[in-house]
């Protein structure tokens, strides 16, 4: 098949979130099929990667679109209806370079990354189209609400969160939408009485995350990892450190937390102490994984799942974490992943693991068993190739 893959950021380095996503699914499936990448670069690093992912596209296309360009495009559509990530993407050039690649290449199914590129596709009903949702976007946005916040700041973000949930029915004018947990899919179909939506779980690339023999023998260093300027993040890594870790310390004082990921904002390096320890940009993610005894994901607020789970289980570290995400995973508390919700249980748990090595490695070799299964991106990509497969079958 000929593919275009529609995105609304450059697919590379692929090292976290939406970039990640794309790469992995592309790069398995480039041997059987044609592809073709239209995406949005925001600054020249991004338009350096053109060589790299002309390794897996046929044709690789990209329409800059500065920061600063798009925060005026928010400004001047601060009354619109639309939500401001829609906003954010909003492009004439786009649009216009995309209707002219359609009109030279017959595509036979196109992936849309996204409700913010959601616009550009929406009224091509002649094309086979699948409209590719990261997570729930209302649903993270409800899911806000219980974090408590400034005035100005909740005022923002109930405004975003009205737009973003009457904004999400567009998804019905996609043959097909795909969102990345279970428990995503059944908000969507219950919110927007859609029967439309599928699940495409995220995955993790077994050949980095190695699923070796991980050595349980350690057991003072707690790791959590991710875009640390991501809001979900800085406010996870803010609430274990002052409400949950000190209650391990006071049982484990040899207990080290390490927060491993690019760009923490000054909230986030603040944090930095004697036993916290803040790395920034981590190039080998797989490296500092291995030093850790147990992973944690003390998210608040959010929807889908979380990678920094998955990489965890796919390695065989032991995780505990909350119910954001834990949901999707479709697993019981214990198979690789702890759940916890309340603070007081979350440092138990933890401090449980860290007490037994025969707990970490039999948590963590459950983890690696179900990722085996359910969330390698092998499986996730022809998944993926199926759902391509039957929505352009339909045209």
């Amino acid at each position: 098949m000929k593919i275009l893959f529609l995105a609304n950021r450059v697919p590379y380095p692929p090292y976290r979130g939406d970039k990640l996503k794309i790469y992995n699914l592309a790069k398995r499936l480039k041997d059987r099929h044609e592809l073709y990448l239209l995406t949005f670069a925001q600054n020249q690093e991004d338009l350096s990667y053109k060589e790299e992912l002309e390794k897996i596209f046929t044709e690789v296309h990209f329409i800059y679109l500065p920061k600063w360009k798009s925060a005026v495009q928010c400004l001047s559509g601060a009354w619109s209806p639309k939500p401001l990530q829609v906003l954010y993407f909003q492009s004439s050039e786009m649009q216009v370079t995309l209707d002219k690649l359609l009109a030279r290449v017959n595509f036979d199914a196109i992936h849309v990354q996204h409700l913010r590129m959601s616009p550009y596709l929406a009224q091509r009903k002649d094309l086979a189209r699948i409209l590719d949702l990261p997570d729930a976007f209302s649903l993270y946005w409800e899911r806000r609400k219980t974090v408590k916040r400034g005035l100005l700041t909740t005022i923002f973000e109930n405004i975003e969160q009205q737009r973003v949930l009457s904004y999400e029915p567009i998804l019905k004018e996609y043959d097909m939408s795909l969102v990345c947990s279970q428990e995503d899919l059944d908000y969507m179909v219950r919110t927007h009485c859609t029967d439309n939506m599928r699940l495409l779980p995220n995955g993790v690339d077994m050949s980095t995350f190695k699923a070796a023999d991980h050595d349980y023998s350690h057991n003072n260093i707690l790791l959590f990892t991710g875009n640390m300027d991501y809001a979900p993040n800085v406010d996870a890594v803010v609430y274990f450190t002052q409400s949950i870790l000190p209650q391990i310390r006071e049982k484990m004082p040899q207990v080290r937390f390490v927060i491993a990921g690019q760009r923490p904002i000054p909230k986030v390096q603040e944090l930095a102490n004697d036993h916290v320890e803040v790395t920034g940009f981590i190039k080998d993610l797989a490296a500092v994984y291995n030093t850790a005894s147990v992973v944690v994901a003390p998210l608040r607020f959010g929807a889908g799942t979380q990678n920094k789970v998955l990489e965890a289980m796919a390695m065989g570290i032991p995780v505990v974490c909350s119910n954001i995400g834990f949901g999707g995973l479709g697993i019981e508390s214990g198979e690789g992943a702890i759940m916890q919700t309340d603070p007081v249980k979350f440092a138990q748990s933890v401090v449980a693991l860290l007490s037994s090595e025969q707990l970490r490695k039999q948590t963590g070799e459950a983890g690696m068993r179900v990722i085996k299964t359910k969330f390698d991106w092998d499986v996730v990509a022809l998944t993926l190739e199926k759902y391509l497969q039957e929505v352009a079958e339909k045209k």
